[in-house]
């Protein structure tokens, strides 16, 4: 478990979520000038997931993306029918990304199992202790895979966000994922090791869930399930 992730369709709109969600005001971020985009991130590390932080992320209205213009930003944040759904209902969580020490190796399992965890980029963000540099996987197209259920791969360079996030009084739970087609993203997520992370359970719709505690007691923060 590195982070999850909750798209918002504008930061001040994802930073009044956080206030209101989850009782903090998040004030780490910065810029992704590699996909046009920027976020406010928050630790939310605790026993059972000793590094892991919660992005609120949004398109930057205010800068152009360096990727081809054929290409497509992280996290099916260019999806309209997504877009809509946000706009409608507010941030909401959306996908997850897991942390690895060998990207090459995972996205090769996944590839044996028919699914396409997409092209291996470098990224990075500045940031005041310094540059944030890591390998993630982004598809073409794209997409989040299974729904968000399966998930973005990372493999971080020397320093994680983590190192330099105060705690917040926010600390994740658990993570259980809801999907109709459960028993392939079980093995998936064995073959790329984290299944142990995260609770896998059949349903109609899929749905993520992270369970939280916060400054305001237990809280719930699930994606969004049409009627």
């Amino acid at each position: 478990m590195d982070h999850l992730v909750v798209l918002a369709a504008d930061l001040a709109s994802g930073v009044a979520w956080c206030e209101r969600t989850l009782g903090i005001t998040p004030t780490a971020g910065g810029e992704h000038p590699l996909m046009g985009t920027h976020n406010r991130i928050v630790n939310v590390s605790s026993p059972a997931h000793p590094r892991a932080y919660l992005e609120v992320i949004a398109i930057n209205k205010g800068a152009t993306s360096a990727i081809p213009s054929s290409g497509r930003r992280w996290f099916d944040m260019d999806d309209a029918a997504l877009q809509q759904q946000v706009a409608d209902h507010g941030p909401q969580l959306i996908h997850w990304v897991a942390a690895v020490p060998d990207v090459e190796d995972r996205c090769a399992a996944l590839a044996a199992q028919d699914l396409d965890r997409g092209e291996i980029i470098a990224a990075s963000r500045p940031t005041a202790q310094g540059l944030l540099q890591w390998q993630i996987t982004v598809r073409e197209d794209g997409l989040r895979l299974m729904d968000g259920c399966l998930p973005t791969l990372i493999q971080w360079g020397p320093v994680h966000p983590c190192d330099s996030l105060p705690a917040s009084g926010v600390q994740l739970q658990s993570l259980a994922l809801q999907h109709p087609q459960a028993a392939t993203l079980q093995a998936a997520c064995e073959a790329i090791g984290v299944a142990a992370q995260v609770a896998i359970a059949a349903g109609g719709a899929p749905r993520l869930t992270a369970q939280l505690t916060t400054p305001r007691g237990p809280v719930a923060v699930s994606s969004f399930t049409p009627e």
